[in-house]
């Protein structure tokens, strides 16, 4: 009768930490869903910021240029799925917005469109959403991989394969701050 309630014990328990880890590893495939939506939503709405400004400055194409290339590289990289890719990606992207925005503070009619005022304000909206859905992503695989190596969770995870998940993490240069003066100047 005791080997039976051990059995059991035993049963319930593999059984309550398979589904547990299935929670969090299925967390950590959400949360990258939700970056990924607002990144693909963010790069739909890019063009139309593009748009916006290249009929205000058009002799400023080496700064657009510099966004429709950093927007392209990542959103590749983020269809890979490449996580050191889209961290420079990223950091490009952010660098180039940067920059253009930048530019528009020469263009005082630019700067008072309101189409182009509720496309900064939806980009500024999105890269904070963005930021947000990082870190819960990142907290998501956290939590994946220290389940996965806590004793005894890891011998469930070990048995039916569980995986540890990668961080989205960027270079040191990435996370410098932004000389804005010279952006001004430039």
């Amino acid at each position: 009768m005791v080997v039976w309630i051990v059995i059991a014990v035993i049963v319930i328990y593999v059984v309550m930490t398979y589904n547990s880890l299935v929670s969090i590893k299925n967390n950590v495939e959400k949360a990258w869903a939700n970056i990924d939506v607002l990144l693909k939503q963010r790069n739909d709405e890019l063009p139309k910021l593009i748009d916006t400004c290249k009929a205000y400055m058009a002799h400023e194409s080496q700064t657009l240029e510099k966004v429709i290339q950093a927007r392209m590289g990542a959103d590749a990289a983020r269809q890979t799925q490449d996580m050191e890719g889209l961290s420079k990606a990223e950091a490009g992207l952010q660098a180039s917005l940067g920059g253009l925005f930048a530019v528009a503070e020469n263009y005082p009619d630019l700067k008072a469109n309101q189409t182009f005022i509720n496309l900064q304000s939806r980009i500024t909206g999105l890269e904070n959403q963005i930021a947000d859905r990082r870190e819960f992503y990142n907290d998501s695989v956290n939590n994946n991989n220290v389940r996965i190596q806590q004793f005894p969770d890891m011998i469930v995870a070990g048995i039916f394969n569980f995986k540890r998940a990668e961080m989205l993490r960027f270079a040191s240069a990435e996370l410098q701050d932004v000389d804005v003066s010279s952006r001004f100047n430039s």
